[in-house]
């Protein structure tokens, strides 16, 4: 009987969204002894976080939960030509300021007796994301222990993700509390590759390079398809191959020649725009309501 690799004993898969436990770490998920998902409920896509229970509890494997953390909404807000990282995670620009006008128009719009929208966030982006760091960092820390292999999304968020951002860096202060050991992934896109340059090294670091488990992956894909909650291409062909290192513990400093681990390295189509309210009445409506609460 082969024996098992030290890096999955007391191992846990630890991914932002349901779903992305599978996406990047397909290669241990049928072996890790557990796999914790952070997110369910987004208030933008109503009925989600139900669908995504029911694909959990059909899951094709054991010990799968959900800490049901609400997303903050915040991919797409951070400023990836120059990202600042922060103590939450990494820092907004003018996208999160744009989502709290319309945020305040859509609010202004729904206290008209005659109009009825359900679709507005309970708070911004901003506020929600700083408020899931302490809540995540609170709820793992109840579940982690010194001895533990934990798997996750990596500094750069894989494809730019600042929520994936979120639970690295909440993991990333969890490690130094607690002493466990943090394995990364190694997906990355252009998007977030100027990140990811800022963690490379001056000397190669050590690896693990494992096959990717096409059959199981496919599996799990299905249930989550089955019930409209799977959230990547359908076209998606998966890597060969993934590999994992234990996460640096700062970023490196500037050196002539550095190293970081072979990168599954793709490329995603841009999103299309949130149409959520026509921008004249966005501005409008933001102004008005910002004029009334002021009175």
């Amino acid at each position: 009987m082969q024996q098992r690799p030290g890096f999955l004993e007391n191992s846990v898969i630890i991914g932002a969204h349901p779903d992305d436990e599978l996406l990047w770490f397909n290669s241990i998920l049928r072996d890790a002894d557990e796999v914790i998902i952070v997110y369910r409920h987004f208030w933008g896509k109503p009925g989600i976080g139900e669908a995504r229970a029911a694909a959990i509890a059909e899951y094709p494997r054991g010990n799968v939960t959900c800490l049901d953390v609400d997303e903050s909404g915040a991919y797409g807000c951070a400023n990836w030509a120059d990202p600042v990282l922060t103590g939450a995670g990494i820092g907004f620009g003018i996208e999160a300021e744009r989502r709290a006008m319309t945020r305040i128009a859509r609010k202004s719009v729904a206290a008209l007796p005659a109009v009825k929208l359900e679709r507005i966030a309970a708070a911004s982006v901003s506020r929600a994301y700083e408020a899931n760091f302490q809540i995540i960092c609170e709820l793992l820390r109840r579940r982690l222990r010194p001895e533990m292999n934990v798997f996750t999304h990596n500094p750069w968020g894989e494809y730019g993700h600042e929520e994936h951002i979120q639970v690295f860096r909440a993991l990333n202060l969890l490690r130094e509390e607690i002493g466990f050991r943090l394995w990364m992934s190694n997906y990355c896109t252009e998007r977030a590759l100027p990140l990811a340059m800022r963690h490379f090294s001056r000397a190669p670091g050590d690896y693990i390079r494992l096959p990717t488990d096409k059959v199981f992956a496919n599996a799990v894909a299905a249930v989550y398809r089955k019930h409209n909650c799977w959230t990547w291409d359908d076209n998606w062909a998966w890597f060969d191959e993934e590999c994992f290192m234990e996460a640096p513990r700062e970023a490196s400093t500037t050196a002539a020649h550095r190293h970081l681990f072979p990168l599954n390295f793709f490329t995603i189509g841009e999103e299309r725009p949130r149409n959520w309210l026509p921008v004249a009445m966005t501005i409008s409506a933001a102004f008005a309501f910002t004029l009334a609460e002021a009175i």
